[in-house]
């Protein structure tokens, strides 16, 4: 399964993309990152966003939705 979700997105990817990925705001991506709740990257002012630290995140914190 995890080979198929996200099968559009680079395996790196920024902000924007984390929004679409996880259906969420600006704010509420950002919090996720600087709680450190998606393991990230950052360089300079852009996160970097390894896209299996993101299924990593939905695999760990939504029960029984896939």
């Amino acid at each position: 399964m995890e080979k198929e979700l996200f099968k559009n997105y680079k395996d790196v990817v920024g902000i924007e993309e984390l929004k679409e990925m996880l259906s969420i705001g600006r704010t509420y991506a950002y919090k996720l990152l600087k709680q450190n709740k998606i393991k990230n990257l950052k360089i300079g002012r852009e996160y970097k966003i390894a896209k299996i630290h993101v299924i990593e995140y939905l695999e760990n914190n939504v029960r029984g939705e896939f």
